[in-house]
């Protein structure tokens, strides 16, 4: 089941033409990240790079932006985990818009479990994994 948050959209999100900058919503998925890490991991994410020594830096971000949102907006941001290998993982991040429901965004992160000494790739952390399995889509969602 995916982790859900609300997320206002404040001023210093939105462009000149009023609605959300598009490169903030990519911002957007990192701030659901972190409170995903908190909410379902049980880590805050900056515990995760300086205690554990584990970060998950985006490899690859494909994004589809379907409806804008403006400024004092909210969005109900979702976090599911479409695939998970040995260091890599599949996250998908929805935004909906509180006003209405509708679908603003959704973008699709490859992220590579990082050990932040060594700066290379390494497996994700058993307790990360785990948290990681209840966020899991069904494979034919």
């Amino acid at each position: 089941m995916a982790f859900t948050f609300r997320l206002p959209v404040h001023y210093g999100s939105v462009d000149f033409a009023r609605i959300v900058y598009y490169p903030q919503f990519l911002h957007f998925c990192h701030i659901a990240m972190e409170e995903m890490f908190a909410a379902v991991v049980g880590v805050t994410y900056p515990d995760a790079l300086q205690r554990e020594k584990v970060g998950y830096p985006t490899v690859t971000s494909e994004a589809d932006f379907v409806q804008p949102v403006a400024y004092g907006e909210a969005l109900d941001m979702s976090v599911s985990v479409e695939r998970m290998g040995t260091s890599s993982i599949v996250f998908l991040y929805e935004g909906r818009r509180t006003s209405d429901g509708e679908l603003a965004f959704r973008v699709r992160n490859v992220q590579v479990a990082v050990d932040m000494e060594a700066w290379e790739s390494t497996p994700i952390p058993d307790h990360h994994r785990t948290a990681f399995e209840t966020l899991q889509v069904a494979a034919d969602a």
